[in-house]
């Protein structure tokens, strides 16, 4: 790669070297000093077990009771991991991220409803968000949850090969037919679709449907893509096998690769039940199988196409070191980075500063129905461990060098 120095400028006669994520002038280019200020704080709470519990449970019981508390939360954690409540309410978010050149994957959130209205409603708005993307390359993909539109115990039904019911089968037979009306307009208007992964109890049916629209709608070019969690010990071993799938019976594999989002739920699970906990006996593990499987992807690249979904800085440099060594092209569209929204602004700015191919999955839906993802992505925050401090060392280097700037 291009090395470059504190600043992310080249330093004249060096043609190889390393790409700094360190540059927090790219990074928070888009923020204003109160939005810096906003995130600073807000990560400040995210710190605190004690408050984030707190805060947990009263918000609850406030939405629950109805208090007025809608906009205290819009114009803090929802404003700062959020779009907005709808489409037309992210497109001044998708406006900011284009400036930059960075891509915007609407991400309709809304969690914890359980009926066929609210499924169909859920397929609805999908089928929105990939019409949203036609033909704008700004949008590059859509993504769904396969929760969304299907009640969690006929997924963890299927899995577990029980038979199923009449009345199941229909219901399973819905659910096929709402993931095949969005692969298909992925597959009519060329936008890919990120289907995203679940626990591991519940996986196995939705690798299967995934399996079933590849092999339908992947022959020409990548448009359904799985989700495999990284920190899993078995999915290397699936991403050979799944790429052996494909190959087989010729359609291109497309795969996001991530960590994962369900480590404390799946180790607790695994223990209350007495068996074999799925999961990476330590992190070192888990980057050592993200890495490999970025170079597998990486040797397989006629026949797949995938996206490093990733907040780690290791992980990132390793790709945009490994797709400059190999000449693969920054702009290669069969590579992607992509970060949640109002996180790690540090990778996804300077990657594509760099030129390289970027994204921020940008969740949307209404501020009540959203607040089971927001819940989730402070715990998340607050448990794996640095994330929330490296977020506050960067927004305090940044507002330091804003500071000394106005001094000057």
């Amino acid at each position: 790669m291009i090395k470059t120095d504190q600043n992310n400028t080249t330093i004249p006669g060096q043609e190889s070297g390393f790409l700094s994520l360190e540059n927090t002038k790219i990074a928070f280019s888009s923020k204003s000093d109160a939005e810096l200020k906003r995130a600073y704080w807000l990560f400040k709470l995210i710190a605190s077990p004690f408050i984030m519990i707190c805060g947990k449970y009263l918000t609850i019981f406030a939405l629950k009771v109805n208090l007025p508390i809608k906009g205290m939360i819009k114009k803090t954690i929802f404003k700062q991991f959020c779009g907005g409540e709808t489409i037309a309410e992210c497109a001044k978010t998708t406006q900011i991220l284009d400036k930059y050149n960075v891509g915007t994957i609407l991400d309709y959130s809304v969690e914890g409803k359980n009926d066929r209205e609210t499924f169909e409603a859920t397929c609805t708005e999908i089928l929105q968000t990939v019409e949203t993307a036609h033909g704008n390359p700004n949008v590059p993909f859509s993504v769904f949850k396969v929760t969304g539109m299907c009640r969690n115990e006929l997924l963890e039904k299927i899995s577990s090969a029980q038979p199923l019911s009449e009345e199941e089968l229909a219901e399973y037979a819905r659910l096929q037919n709402r993931v095949d009306r969005i692969c298909a307009k992925g597959a009519a208007t060329g936008t890919p679709i990120f289907i995203d992964a679940e626990e591991t109890w519940m996986q196995k049916a939705i690798d299967d449907l995934v399996v079933e629209m590849m092999a339908r709608y992947n022959k020409v070019e990548a448009i359904v893509y799985n989700t495999l969690q990284m920190y899993r010990h078995d999915r290397i071993a699936h991403l050979i096998e799944a790429y052996s799938q494909a190959e087989e019976n010729d359609y291109i594999y497309a795969v996001k690769l991530v960590r994962g989002a369900y480590m404390e739920k799946e180790r607790l699970r695994a223990e209350q039940m007495g068996y074999v906990s799925p999961i990476q006996p330590d992190k070192a593990a888990t980057d050592r199988d993200y890495n490999a499987a970025i170079s597998f992807c990486l040797d397989h690249l006629d026949r797949v196409a995938f996206c490093a979904g990733t907040h780690n800085e290791e992980s990132s440099l390793f790709l945009a070191d490994e797709i400059d060594r190999r000449g693969l092209g920054r702009k290669d569209r069969r590579i992607y980075f992509a970060q949640l929204f109002g996180m790690s602004d540090h990778i996804s700015f300077n990657l594509s500063n760099a030129g390289f191919l970027v994204a921020k999955y940008v969740p949307y839906g209404p501020v009540k129905e959203v607040m089971p993802y927001l819940i989730r992505r402070a715990e998340e925050n607050t448990s794996v461990a640095g994330q929330t401090t490296r977020e506050l060392n960067l927004i305090l280097k940044e507002i330091e060098r804003r500071k000394q700037i106005l001094r000057a």
